[in-house]
């Protein structure tokens, strides 16, 4: 007689072909081993959702846990993490007070990884501004998912440019890997020019935080990138494209034999100009907002099946640093990993647009290009047991909520209305959210090396 299952989950179920209504799934272990509707099998323990949607765990492609306080930061993003659904991070390189450049420093995050995080976690690696090219196959032997370059330089050590010619070096050694590499794609000068044109006039308001990176800044920085890509072999991924135009270069380069994609970080597809006006400081991030109408390119370009997946590019800066009327002094980054689950599904509703492309974009295809599925990323046999489970209803999205430093709980979302709540979250089929309280440890998430790598571009 075959043993009872560890825990049996019941409820509106997700999967990768479809919803399956007041179904169940079966967890053994760390793992899902069974899927069915009907009567439920023998388990030690039942969780009924039922009237509630159980989707995968989601996946969120493009986020930092060290940009802003270093690798302490991992403990509390991961704790918002869990409260949002999200069970899989896929971590940026560029950490205070140095980045991940060799597999050297790779493996010290492992272990910080290890000690400190709430939900499992995918790392990024990247290259120093010279000299770095011979590290990316130590990297990417360490694990990584994935690599991060940028066309615009933040700071010379920690998020620097990278120079045509060691974008080309790097690019070729990329290939080789099989991994993709993002890249911040804005052009240096064009931002850089327009950036003290305003300055010089006094006009530091922050709408022209919007006026002085024009989608031209994007589209320049894309066509480059994808054009080295097209000569090196590389996957090239638009780190995030604020402007449906991104997609749509990266389609024609897929055309030519490229291997060219773009993501859709959540923000494009909900906020406006307008709203930076409103929020300020706590509405910058790079790229900015765009207008209504790019909002509505961009859920075109999402429907028509041309963005690769959907990410927060959370950065949970701590709440001084958005604060000022200087909008150029202000740090550029949003919180929104607490958010993730409860906006993406509210988004979805609020158009009339199903479910399972939550679960698609935000989960299975944010795995497979990181090398992460069917580890992760679908409720489907074998897979591990990670579960977001949403609570659908009329709520408020309240940012003294969020589940970080108290510093970060500052949210561009605060007071929307969502049409659903993340009521319990589970991580390789272990509970680590409730509804109320995380409840996870710190090292109950685990770092998730690149499973294989084959090359996603579906």
């Amino acid at each position: 007689m075959q043993l009872p299952y560890d825990r049996v989950l019941r409820g509106d179920l997700v999967l990768p072909d479809g919803i399956l209504r007041d179904g169940y799934v079966a967890v053994r272990g760390e793992t899902i081993a069974a899927i069915g509707q009907g009567e439920l099998p023998p388990t030690r323990e039942v969780n009924d959702f039922s009237g509630k949607v159980v989707l995968p765990g989601l996946v969120d492609g493009h986020m930092h846990t060290g940009s802003a306080i270093g690798w302490p930061g991992i403990e509390g993003a991961t704790m918002s993490a869990a409260a949002g659904g999200v069970t899989t991070v896929c971590d940026m390189p560029y950490d205070v007070p140095r980045a991940v450049t060799n597999a050297g420093i790779f493996g010290e995050k492992v272990e910080a990884v290890n000690a400190l995080s709430h939900v499992d976690v995918a790392l990024y690696g990247t290259i120093t501004k010279t000299g770095g090219v011979d590290a990316i196959a130590g990297l990417a032997e360490a694990g990584a998912s994935a690599f991060k370059l940028s066309t615009y330089e933040y700071d010379a050590t920690r998020f620097p440019r990278i120079d045509h010619p060691t974008m080309v070096a790097a690019f070729k050694e990329i290939a080789k890997t099989g991994l993709m590499v993002a890249v911040h794609n804005e052009d240096q000068e064009l931002v850089e020019r327009l950036t003290a044109e305003a300055k010089a006039t006094g006009r530091v308001d922050p709408i022209m935080h919007a006026r002085t990176r024009p989608p031209l800044a994007e589209t320049m920085a894309d066509l480059e990138i994808f054009e080295i890509g097209l000569e090196t072999g590389a996957h090239v991924h638009i780190a995030h494209s604020s402007v449906a135009r991104g997609f749509e270069i990266a389609e024609s380069f897929r055309g030519m034999g490229g291997k060219a994609s773009g993501e859709a970080c959540i923000q494009y597809l909900c906020m406006t100009e307008e709203d930076l006006v409103r929020l300020k400081g706590f509405g910058k991030c790079n790229p900015p907002f765009r207008t209504a109408a790019e909002v509505e390119r961009m859920w075109g370009a999402l429907v028509a099946g041309k963005v690769a997946y959907v990410s927060t590019d959370h950065a949970p800066w701590q709440r001084d640093r958005k604060l000022g009327d200087d909008i150029f002094a202000c740090g550029a980054g949003l919180t929104g990993m607490q958010s993730f689950a409860p906006l993406m599904y509210s988004l979805l509703a609020e158009r009339g647009l199903p479910l399972t492309l939550m679960a698609r974009y935000c989960a299975e295809r944010s795995a497979r290009f990181h090398g992460l599925y069917p580890k992760k990323g679908a409720i489907r046999i074998g897979s591990d047991a990670d579960f977001a489970v949403m609570e659908p209803g009329d709520f408020t999205f309240d940012e003294s909520t969020i589940q970080d430093r108290e510093d970060a709980r500052w949210s561009p979302y605060n007071g929307r209305p969502m049409k659903a709540r993340v009521a319990a979250t589970f991580l390789r089929g272990a509970c680590i959210w409730d509804g109320a309280s995380v409840l996870a440890r710190p090292g109950q998430g685990r770092f998730v090396p690149r499973q294989h790598r084959e090359d996603y571009l579906g």
